[in-house]
Order: structure tokens, then sequence, then C-alpha cells
């Protein structure tokens, strides 16, 4: 019984054995010693073979299916008039502003203006207490009336001794001073009349007229004042002149020379936009400043717009866009095709299915288009969305018609350039 259970163990010991050796066979590993050394290679495949399965493996490794291609959004390179035109921000400045001050001193009766309100060249906006000037110039009126009654009865007196003196009855002395009497009045009358022309003058002092067109300003001072005269005085009121209107700007003087042969040529336009307006005003440079800030390296300008609509209000800061010209034939692609790599920018073109990294050279970018210099002849397909899985000679497929791009993409980078 003990020799039977002895057997028993040894056989299955033998067959754990050779399967364990048929478990490397079977999985390609060595087998380790001594199993290498027993006599089960008549029930597994030959030894050669496994050891050739690694190398079937590194075969089919290199057989992997290609990268899939990338799903992107294309464009075409369109050749468009662009204009060339330069960007600054602007204040909103008056062509005459005046600040209006009383000329005599004396007590203001009455405000003709509303405040804030518009006036025209003319119109009365203070009048002031004038009753002592008004005195004056009817005394200086009375003189010169008196006088001239005077000049009457001493003409008269003149022409008497005139014909006594003919006769030899008169003597040359009388003669000689009805002469000096008819001068002197004559004197007196015309320094009468300059008086009153004088005091006329200053009468107008107490009636002040806006000396211009514009908005005015809030009342520096309100009936029952006292206005008072000089430098150091209140100021009554400001009118500022809004139509039309300045607006003032600086640009680097890198583009003086194009301004000025804009200018010369009449192509050169200005708009202006106030922050927060729904339009801009168009208008015209009018000043060039005659020397450059040599701090900034900028140069300032002023351009003036009709401003009937009081669009352009004075102090505001706006938007400035300087068109120098209208190129007719620009190469453009749009704004998210350029991407921007070590070698500088670059756009893909997509030939074939297949994308390639065109190197560009970017002149200007106006509103969603760039403009180009070079790099494209102007008919290719340039990729405006996807650039970010892009490779060079990478495969791609155009996203289906029916999904239309986001209205403004992310530019993405490639990894070409």
């Amino acid at each position: 019984m003990a020799v039977l259970t002895f057997g028993r163990v040894a056989v299955l010991a033998v067959i754990g054995t050779v399967g364990l050796g048929a478990g490397f066979h079977y999985t390609g590993r060595q087998v380790p010693w001594p199993l290498d050394r027993l006599p089960y290679g008549k029930l597994i495949p030959p030894y050669a073979e496994a050891a050739q399965r690694p190398a079937n493996a590194q075969a089919n490794r290199s057989a992997t299916p290609q990268r899939p291609p990338v799903t992107i959004v294309t464009a075409k390179v369109e050749r468009k008039p662009m204009p060339v035109r330069l960007d600054a921000i602007g204040t909103v400045q008056t062509i005459s502003m005046v600040n209006v001050r009383s000329r005599v001193d004396t007590q203001i009766t009455e405000v003709g203006f509303k405040d804030g309100g518009y006036v025209k060249k003319g119109d009365v906006l203070f009048r002031l207490d004038s009753r002592l000037v008004e005195t004056l110039l009817r005394q200086a009126e009375a003189n010169v009336a008196r006088d001239k009654a005077l000049l009457i009865s001493a003409e008269s007196e003149l022409r008497r001794a005139e014909e006594l003196a003919k006769r030899e009855f008169a003597t040359d002395q009388r003669l000689d001073t009805a002469r000096a009497g008819v001068a002197t009045l004559r004197a007196s009358i015309r320094a009468g009349e300059a008086a009153v022309d004088g005091l006329k003058v200053q009468l107008t002092y107490y009636t002040i007229t806006a000396p211009v067109s514009g908005r005015i300003g809030v009342a520096g001072l309100k009936e029952g004042n006292i206005a008072k005269t000089g430098d150091n005085s209140t100021v009554l009121v400001t009118i500022n002149q809004i139509d039309p209107i300045y607006v003032s700007f600086s640009l680097p003087q890198r583009h003086l020379s194009d301004i000025r042969a804009a200018m010369n040529a009449g192509t050169a336009s200005v708009l202006a936009t106030q922050h927060g307006a729904p339009a801009g005003v168009e208008g015209k440079i009018a000043v060039i400043d005659n020397l450059v800030d040599a701090t900034t390296g900028t140069i300032q300008m002023r351009a003036v717009f009709d401003n009937p609509e009081e669009s352009l209000w004075p102090g505001a800061l706006c938007q400035v866009r300087l068109t120098l010209r209208v190129d007719p034939e620009a190469l453009t692609v749009p704004r998210e095709a350029v991407q921007n790599g070590q070698n500088g920018t670059f756009v893909f073109v997509v030939e074939d299915g297949i994308a390639r990294a065109r190197p560009v050279v970017v002149d200007r970018m106006i509103d969603e288009r760039v403009v180009l210099t070079s790099g494209l002849k102007g008919d290719e397909t340039v990729v405006i969305d996807g650039q970010l899985l892009l490779t060079e000679g990478a495969r791609t497929v155009e996203r289906s018609s029916g999904r239309s791009p986001p209205a403004t993409l992310t530019s993405q980078r490639g990894s070409a350039g």
C-alpha cells in the first residue's frame, strides 16, 4: 500500500513539472533550469518556434495604424481692398473757449441765460448797473450841444468882424479874437464828441454779450453780486465752441512722412468715436505740431470735425482712426490663421488634405483680417481652427459644413514654425 502511494505521488510530480515547462513555452518565456532538461518537447510546439515570438510581436507593433486625421476649419486667402490706417487715443478740445469777465466794477442786474444752455454770438449774457455811465453820457452830450450853440454865435461874430475889417471899422485885434473864439469852440465840440463816444463804448461794457456761439457753462456770479475787473477776478461764465471742434492725438514720428503724403494727396481722413458713443464722426487733419516730442518720440496733431449733433464733448476721450489710403489688392487672411513659432509667424496651408506650414510676413491687422506682405500667393486655403493638433505633414479633414465655426476662434499654436 505504501509503495502504491509513493508511485502515485511520483507520477503527479512528473505531470506537474511537464505542465510547468509547457506553460513557459506557451508564454514565450525561457524555461529555467532544470526544466529545460525534461522530455516535454513532444507535447508542445518546438522550443525554437517559441523563441521567435518576440520578433513577431515587434513586427505586429510596427504595423500599428497611422495617426488619425485632424479635424479643422479652413478659410480662403483673399485679395481685397484694405485701408492703411493708424489708431490712437485722442482728447476732444474746443476750437475756441472764452472766459467771460467784467470790464467794469458794478453790480449785476440780470443774467440772460440758463446754465448749460446753448448761446449764439451776440446773445445777452449779463446786464450790469449802468446808471452812472448813462448819466455821464447825457452830461457829455449836453456839453457838446452847448458848445455847438456857442459856435453858432461865435461864427456870427466872426462874420461881422470880417465885414467891419473890410470897411476898416474893426481892428485886427477884434478880428483875431473872433477867429480864436470860433476855433476854440470847434475844438471843444470835437473833445465833447470824443467824450460822448468814449462813454458810449463804456456803456457797452454794462451789457455783456456772447462773443462766440457755443455751449455755455454755469454762471460764476448771479444777480445782485458785484462784478470785478482784472485777471484775478471771478469768471462770470465760460463758453465752449463745440461746432466745429478739435480732437487732439499723438502718433509716432515714423508715420509723419506717410501722413503728410496722404494729406497732400487728399486721401487722409479721420474717424473719431467718443467712448460710449454708438457711432463716430468723420473729419480731417487740421493741424500738425511744428515740433516732435523728444521724450516720447511722438508728434501732436489736431483733427477738425463738424459737430452739429454734439457727438463729441469737450474734454472727453475718444478713439481716433486715421486712414491714410486704401490698398486695392491687399493679400489678407483671417486673424486666427496667423500663428507664432520659434522662427516667426506662419500659417498652416492645406494641400490635398495635408497640412503644410508656410512662413509669412505680417504687415498690419485690420479688424478681423491680417494683411501679409509675403509668404502666400492668394489662392491658398489656410487653417483657422484646429492648429493646436497640427504638425507638418499631418492629415486633415474639414469639419462638417452643417456646423458653423464659432464667431471668434481662439488662436492656437501649432508645432511648426
